[in-house]
């Protein structure tokens, strides 16, 4: 089967869908729309961002004057600890239905430098932010009504992002949501078939190939999936069983970010900009259940496609059907991996 040349589909065994491949594509030339691109570096403090040190947020609220990390809950959260139990169900057959559900929202800034990323950051400052996501995961989690930890980052205006301050967001809620949920569901029924994890047996797959491969040390590995619909979407991985960021030992943590340091320094490299994406760690349910075979993972989305101003856009087919993509991911992931690991701006 000729896997670059004709189109064809692959399967997601994470989530049990396809995604559509159509590598003839490349060549059409593109006359759509195209993103502002900036290459200029902003100043190390912006008296103007709320999330620099001593500014004053919504409500009067000031951030500390903090030297590392810093977390506070959101000013504008999604979710709300106090929302009261309630439901409803009605129209044929309880057909319409909602919810009312309780959560935490919280926002993560990475550093006091206002012009860092974390391509720019030194692998002991990523490593605290991996250290704040462990202890933010295991705080809300003991929450008795916390069910599961969603750990993100936006980052980029293409992406939504609406402070450009490094920082990320954690939503802590009582509900799985559907896809973390359509993961492990995945996850568990590959282990009551074969025993063993599917993640751990897919990255064992990979390490033998070595063609979707872009960086491994000796805790963990990145690669393009297989089944990729964003054309450099990538998934990190342990090289062990770890259900959570807390199963992590010190030195896995360092390497993580290591990992996280290499990728998003080539990330960056593709086109010589601050490559948006967005950045979702999937993890174990914090509900007090077994997950059987469930292996925590990165996943990196990045919607540029032909150069830092022209981005893939999921729409028509891909609303209306099911992903498509033109690259393959073999053809990203050798792409990815040949890149330099020194910053085009160092």
């Amino acid at each position: 089967m000729h896997l670059q040349k004709h189109p064809h589909r692959r399967f997601n065994p994470l989530t049990g869908e396809w995604v559509l491949v159509s590598p003839h594509r490349t060549k059409r030339p593109w006359q759509g729309q195209t993103e502002s691109v900036s290459l200029a570096e902003g100043p190390a403090h912006d008296p103007s961002c709320y999330l620099c040190p001593g500014s004053e947020r919504a409500g009067g609220l000031r951030n500390p004057d903090y030297t590392d990390t810093f977390v506070f809950d959101n000013d504008f959260s999604a979710l709300l600890p106090e929302t009261p139990d309630e439901e409803i169900s009605e129209g044929p057959n309880g057909i319409i239905k909602a919810e009312n559900e309780k959560g935490l929202c919280r926002v993560i800034c990475f550093s006091p430098k206002h012009n860092l990323t974390i391509p720019r950051m030194n692998p002991a400052d990523i490593k605290r932010v991996i250290d704040v996501w462990a202890d933010q995961y295991s705080e809300l989690g003991n929450c008795d009504y916390i069910r599961y930890v969603q750990i993100f980052e936006n980052r980029g205006t293409v992406m939504g992002c609406s402070n450009l301050h490094p920082h990320g967001q954690i939503w802590a809620e009582e509900a799985i949501p559907d896809l973390p949920a359509k993961e492990l569901q995945n996850q568990a029924d590959y282990f009551q078939k074969y025993g063993t994890s599917l993640l751990m047996d897919y990255l064992d797959y990979e390490v033998r190939q070595k063609e979707r491969i872009v960086v491994r040390n000796e805790s963990f590995t990145v690669l393009v999936p297989f089944w990729a619909v964003w054309p450099y979407e990538t998934m990190v991985l342990p090289n062990r069983l770890a259900a959570s960021l807390t199963d992590l030992t010190g030195k896995e943590r360092f390497d993580l970010a290591v990992v996280m340091k290499q990728i998003g320094i080539r990330y960056d490299n593709i086109f010589k900009t601050s490559f948006p994406y967005s950045l979702g760690i999937h993890q174990q349910p914090t509900d007090g259940k077994e997950y059987p075979g469930s292996q925590m993972h990165m996943h990196y989305l990045p919607p540029l496609l032909r150069s830092a101003s022209v981005k893939k856009f999921m729409v028509g087919y891909e609303l209306m059907a099911k992903p498509q993509r033109d690259i393959t991911a073999e053809t990203s992931a050798g792409i990815l991996r040949e890149l330099s690991d020194t910053h085009y701006l160092d």
